[in-house]
């Protein structure tokens, strides 16, 4: 199924469009809207298809009835008459495009790949100066889908979440729309709980040829409770071959990654190394099996000690009381980050990805 919409006041949408106007708010029956039309307003500039009106979605989402599965999203997005900028994230706040600007008279023509669980596409609107004058999105089953398995430190935040962030949630802004990002991370999971809550699976189920599985595990591994814990000299590289063997009998590429490190300094300014042996395990895996592996922890190390101590505040989930609406009490979270962090973690991660050369991600990249 293809959808095509065409935002602006009221009249005669583009010929296979639908009109979507600032007051169609979502509800089930016609599958589409904003989910809160009180900061949505509209204008008309010229009489011009497509590009002559436009909705001004200012910190709102918009929704769609979708399919579950792998979309090519494209929009529109400008003003015959002033500037405008726009930063869009997708369902679980999945950065997508990040400050795309156009001049008076100009119009962005960009395109970007999704990945919808839930029968739910979610399109969140950011910047000084949003627009949308059209949105098409169409169902592909060509794209390359990069899979995440991990824990909080990979995930997506909830739409209430902000501003935490997990890396995974701004890996998508790296690629163009040949690549969809299916993040199944989930907080609190291990190695071993994610595969006992069935989401290995769920991530068999569309796992493919040509495919990718990012495994990042280890943070709640050393937890201490026998649902989770794992040991890193036995049971840890003995649950992570468990993912190397699913994406290697779906002919995809499995990639392990060093989990990154939480924010600990000694007295000299060093960051102190609380994975310890689980670090070594997956290396060690990682060459035994002959899998790709991104060092995630090496890299975090050297960009966390460049960083240093009041720098890395910056990075992870720390805020003053006030500074935050939903921290309104002030946090000082060592281990997850802020949207800034989870955008330097996903730099990292791409950055490995080059190293190690994987082509078919690599030519897709922005």
């Amino acid at each position: 199924m293809n959808y095509f919409y065409d935002f602006g006041p009221d009249g005669t949408p583009a010929p296979g469009y639908t009109k979507v106007t600032a007051d169609d708010v979502y509800n089930p029956d016609k599958g589409y809207g904003f989910a809160d039309c009180s900061r949505v307003s509209e204008r008309r500039r010229v009489e011009e298809a497509l590009t002559g009106d436009f909705c001004i979605p200012f910190g709102a989402t918009f929704l769609a009835d979708v399919e579950d599965g792998n979309y090519i999203v494209r929009i529109i997005a400008g003003d015959a008459c002033a500037p405008a900028s726009i930063t869009l994230s997708t369902n679980g706040e999945r950065l997508v495009l990040q400050e795309v600007r156009t001049l008076a008279g100009q119009y962005a023509r960009e395109m970007f790949a999704v990945n919808v669980r839930g029968g739910q596409l979610k399109l969140s609107f950011k910047g000084l100066a949003p627009r949308i004058n059209a949105l098409e999105i169409m169902s592909s089953a060509e794209q390359i889908t990069l899979f995440l398995a991990g824990d909080s430190t990979v995930t997506d935040s909830s739409e209430d979440g902000f501003p935490f962030c997990g890396w995974g949630q701004m890996l998508p802004s790296f690629f163009k729309h040949d690549v969809a990002v299916a993040n199944h991370a989930q907080g609190g999971r291990s190695s071993k709980s994610f595969i006992a809550e069935g989401r290995l699976d769920a991530i068999m189920e569309e796992l493919k040829e040509g495919d990718y599985l990012f495994i990042q595990f280890g943070h709640n591994d050393q937890k201490t409770d026998e649902a989770r814990h794992t040991d890193p000299s036995t049971t840890y590289p003995e649950y992570l071959l468990k993912y190397i063997e699913a994406a290697r009998s779906r002919n995809a590429t499995p990639v392990l990654i060093t989990s990154v490190h939480r924010r600990y300094f000694d007295a000299a300014g060093k960051l102190k190394d609380t994975h310890g042996a689980y670090l070594e395990a997956v290396r060690k895996l990682a060459e035994e099996e002959g899998v790709t592996l991104i060092d995630l922890a090496e890299k975090s190390r050297r960009l966390f000690e460049e960083l240093g101590p009041e720098g890395t505040k910056s990075v992870f989930l720390w805020g003053a009381p006030g500074e935050w609406m939903n921290l309104s009490g002030g946090v000082q979270d060592n281990t997850h980050f802020q949207e800034r962090g989870g955008l330097r973690i996903a730099e990292l991660v791409v950055e490995g990805i080059r190293e190690n050369h994987l082509q078919t991600l690599i030519m897709f990249l922005r």
